[in-house]
């Protein structure tokens, strides 16, 4: 399967004056937060939450700033949650693509609503 992107809608729930902006994002199932650059960050005043270690794909390990609130919107699926601060390109990991109920189509290579529940987002709470 080859590189998967997906456009999502990005707001600060924290910040109700300033406007969402809309995003690129690498969809990656080996990763598992919401991953922005800084500049997206400052757009959308993220404050600093505290201070996570993060294990990077080289298996090299760096302090990363956890920021929020982040609300997530894909299609009609919306999510909030926290952003490690790093990288240069948008990264959606497992935690908000489960928490919207999106699934990974390899033969469409894309992200899409999991057809078993398509108006909402599902869960399994035992």
């Amino acid at each position: 399967m080859g590189l998967v992107y997906v456009n999502l809608d990005l707001s600060n729930p924290s910040e109700t004056k300033l406007k969402a902006i809309t995003v690129s994002a690498l969809a990656d199932t080996g990763a598992y937060y919401l991953c922005l650059p800084e500049h997206v960050a400052i757009q959308l005043n993220l404050k600093e939450l505290e201070k996570r270690e993060a294990k990077l794909a080289d298996g090299g390990k760096k302090m990363v700033s956890y920021m929020g609130p982040v609300m997530v919107r894909f299609d009609n699926r919306s999510c909030f949650t926290g952003d490690l601060n790093r990288g240069e390109t948008p990264l959606l990991g497992a935690i908000p693509t489960e928490d919207m109920g999106l699934i990974f189509h390899p033969l469409l290579q894309k992200v899409v609503a999991n057809p078993g529940s398509p108006n909402i987002p599902s869960s399994v709470v035992m």
